[in-house]
């Protein structure tokens, strides 16, 4: 009989506690809504997250600089056909860039910014072939064993370029070009059709691959085929706890007005995160838009001349990757000049690329 008094008990409880949540008081709903919510300008929402004392600087950069002792085993992993993955807390993109700049100076090395939604993977494999071929061309002394692959990767198909960055090069065996990929999980490589064509790309004789991650669910990008035969995967621990700056530059930010257009202070952190023959190029073509402002932009031809003479170039392939990288980045654009032909222009204000060849000046 106890049993049962309190089983009664608890039910009127029960009972009690739903029709108190169905009284007046509590039926009542809000009438705030979420577009009530005062935004504040992207602009100055980036500006203000931009310019935000990082605390522990000393000690990320003394954690990233750790990582130098094991460069070394690091590059016998490549040689030994491992690709590189690196994860952990933190952006590590200014790591594996260091890495890349002082222990693989004997070879070609491809930056590709994953985090852009703009990446196209084809053209990606295009400038691999174009950096292996060029790389075989200058350990030789003649190239006419090279006639066969004279024409443009460009106009080939995919499979004759995969032929030729997993042909066996004669007595260049150990040439190939390092593919490095900033977030190989980016919203712009996710889909199943880029990771294929990465992981086939990776699986080439000529190729190794150097990439990041941050995306809980990013082995689940790849089976198992992929994993280990293709990419080859060696993983490294590799906790940075560095800020994502460059990589979340052009994600929309939840807090502010969209639809606002490239800034200075965006397109800088950019640029300062590039090689400083790129940064050149992109002044260049911004000194050019400011002496001539009346026109549509500076030829594409012009700027190639002008790039030669100032030694930061040495062909046309190099200043494509560094173009490209600038559209990937909405730095520079094209469009039709009255004669015809596609220029190039900076889709700033005057004032604002004074002010940001000001700030990568410093």
């Amino acid at each position: 009989m106890e049993i049962n008094d309190v089983e009664d008990e608890d039910f009127g409880f029960s009972r009690n506690y739903f029709l108190a949540k169905e009284s007046g008081t509590s039926a009542k709903k809000s009438a705030h809504k979420l577009c009530d919510i005062d935004l504040v300008a992207e602009e100055e929402l980036r500006t203000t997250a931009f310019d935000l004392i990082p605390k522990h600087d000393k000690e990320v950069k003394a954690l990233i600089g750790s990582y130098r002792s094991v460069y070394q085993e690091w590059v016998f992993e490549l040689r030994c056909g491992f690709g590189l993955l690196m994860y952990g807390f933190g952006s590590k993109k200014t790591l594996i860039e260091d890495f890349a700049s002082t222990t693989l100076t004997e070879y070609s090395v491809l930056v590709v910014n994953g985090y852009l939604q703009s990446v196209n993977i084809k053209q990606v494999i295009v400038a691999v072939a174009e950096l292996l071929r060029d790389q075989i061309k200058g350990k030789r002394k003649t190239t006419g064993s090279l006639s066969k692959v004279e024409q443009p990767f460009s106009s080939k198909s995919i499979e004759d370029v995969f032929a030729f960055l997993d042909g066996s090069v004669e007595e260049e065996n150990d040439s190939f070009v390092c593919v490095v990929i900033h977030n190989i999980d980016g919203p712009g490589l996710r889909d199943s059709d880029n990771q294929q064509l990465l992981a086939r790309m990776a699986a080439c004789s000529h190729v190794q691959i150097v990439a990041s991650i941050d995306h809980v669910n990013a082995s689940l990008l790849w089976d198992k085929k992929m994993v280990h035969t293709q990419f080859n995967w060696c993983c490294h621990h590799v906790p940075t706890f560095a800020p994502y700056k460059v990589e979340t530059t052009f994600f929309p930010l939840i807090l502010a007005h969209s639809g606002s257009g490239q800034t200075a202070k965006t397109a800088a952190i950019v640029l300062q995160s590039l090689t400083p023959n790129a940064q050149s190029v992109f002044k260049v073509i911004a000194e050019y838009q400011l002496a001539h402002p009346d026109e549509e932009g500076m030829a594409a031809s012009d700027l190639y001349t002008i790039c030669r003479e100032r030694f930061l170039v040495s062909s046309q392939v190099t200043l494509n990757s560094h173009l490209t990288e600038f559209k990937d980045h909405e730095l520079v654009k094209t469009r039709k000049h009255s004669d015809g032909h596609d220029c190039l222009y900076v889709p700033l204000t005057s004032e604002a690329i004074q002010k940001l060849l000001m700030e990568i000046s410093q």
